[in-house]
């Protein structure tokens, strides 16, 4: 007999404690009706779940995307540079540094390009800026820096993981590009 299992969260003051989820199993046919005919209690992280839920969340407002090498660098599989790390975004260091000092700010929300967020992304787009400043300011940045978004073929977007570039510590040059 096949079923499909849901992942359901019980109420947190019972089971968050000991990071416990709960995962029952429904038969969509079956004359229950879909409903639970099993319960069991898994392990499972809070950072797992939030994963999921980015991943989700992102699927549904921009479709199924290929992993980027940013997205590989969120879930730890690529090895990276990283100086900050909160539940909306990260940052590390840039492989090729354009100046001496050079990092990235992304969200986890896997957003492909600045011209697909949309009004509900307004928050978060402004996180990443107020944690690029406040990484500027750690890193020494006092007399000023560049942020960076590039977007799409002709806005030289290597990776479609939308991204802000920090650069600094040297005098920037006008026109860029």
């Amino acid at each position: 007999m096949s079923g499909v299992f849901v992942l359901l969260l019980l109420p947190p003051r019972r089971f968050a404690a000991a990071g416990l989820l709960s995962v029952r199993r429904a038969l969509p046919g079956s004359r229950l009706g879909g409903v639970q005919i099993g319960c069991c209690l898994s392990k499972v992280s809070g950072s797992d779940v939030l994963k999921a839920t980015l991943a989700d969340d992102a699927t549904k407002k921009y479709g199924n995307q290929p992993p980027t090498l940013f997205s590989k660098i969120i879930d730890k599989s690529l090895p990276a540079d990283i100086i900050y790390e909160d539940d909306q975004c990260l940052s590390f260091r840039d492989v090729n540094p354009q100046g001496p000092v050079h990092f990235l700010v992304i969200p986890k929300m896997a957003i492909p390009r600045i011209s697909a967020a949309t009004d509900d992304d307004k928050e978060l787009l402004g996180h990443l800026l107020i944690v690029a400043k406040n990484i500027a300011k750690k890193e020494g940045l006092a007399d000023g820096y560049r942020l960076v978004i590039n977007d799409g073929k002709n806005g030289a977007q290597s990776v479609y993981h939308l991204h802000i570039h920090v650069i600094g510590g040297r005098q920037m040059s006008w026109p860029p590009g």
